[in-house]
């Protein structure tokens, strides 16, 4: 939580920035204040807290102040350990493994459980689900259609931005969007949702807070990542996405309870003479 208030520290107010810099700097102290005294302490009013707290992606006061207790709780490191030219095989093998817990543990901390259930619910009365993504998040899409079509649901996943905006235009309101982007700002992807709403479509979309994305979505299940882009693709969040689709297959088929297990067996079956 912390790195993500410093990533938007310079997108926000004046005001929202000195809440932002006392919790930065009395992170402790804030994790066991009141909203009053946050406000007194910040020199700002309580409704400037609270906007505060919406601008990241969160509830409000309550919202952010427990997400933020749980995160100290769990220990979780808040610097990003960049790779150097001089490391060697040992050191890189474990920045690399040790940044993608770390991430996988701050998702843990910061998921909204109330719109993982929006979400879930969405994906459970849907006629057909579409997932789209690019690039990287691409393969997540092919991963979750993999996983989706399983439970004997239409499903579909596309990375040509073109193929995404002819089917988006096609989506109606018994359908369902699963739009998945490390940036959140890939015009194509964008240009794509806002034909699936116009449509009446509602889209749950896997992306960073305080994008685009974010803010088009229907359900937004934040995935905020810190690395290193502009060289090297993403990977953290790859992971970090993955695991939310987990997260949404699992729900799914518990909400579908006994049905979706001879489903299941009956995928395992038609394979099973195929292994030597």
């Amino acid at each position: 939580m912390l790195e993500q208030i410093e990533r938007q520290l310079p997108q926000l107010s004046t005001a929202e920035g000195k809440v932002a810099r006392l919790i930065l700097d009395q992170t402790q102290a804030v994790a066991r204040s009141a909203l009053a005294e946050v406000a007194k302490r910040a020199h700002v009013s309580e409704p400037t807290v609270i906007r505060f707290c919406r601008s990241l992606g969160y509830d409000g006061w309550p919202d952010f102040k427990i997400k933020l207790a749980a995160s100290l709780m769990v220990g979780v490191p808040y610097v990003h350990s960049s790779l150097g030219a001089g490391d060697g095989t040992a050191v890189l093998a474990a920045k690399v493994l040790d940044n993608a817990v770390s991430a996988l543990l701050r998702v843990r901390n910061d998921i909204n459980a109330d719109r993982l259930d929006t979400a879930i619910g969405l994906l459970a009365g849907a006629r057909r689900i579409e997932f789209y993504g690019v690039g990287n998040s691409g393969i997540v899409a092919a991963d979750a259609q993999h996983k989706f079509f399983r439970f004997d649901l239409s499903t579909v996943a596309y990375s040509d931005t073109h193929t995404q905006l002819m089917a988006a235009s096609l989506l109606s309101p018994a359908d369902v969007l699963v739009a998945i982007s490390h940036s959140g700002r890939s015009r194509e992807l964008l240009d794509a949702v806002k034909l699936a709403l116009g449509n009446g479509c509602p889209v749950v979309a896997i992306t960073a807070s305080n994008t685009p994305l974010a803010q088009m979505a229907t359900v937004l299940l934040r995935a905020d990542t810190q690395e290193d882009t502009d060289i090297y693709s993403p990977m953290i969040s790859r992971l970090v996405h993955l695991a939310l689709i987990d997260v949404l297959a699992l729900g799914l088929a518990l909400k579908y309870g006994n049905n979706v297990s001879r489903v299941l067996e009956k995928t395992k079956q038609s394979l099973r003479d195929r292994r030597a």
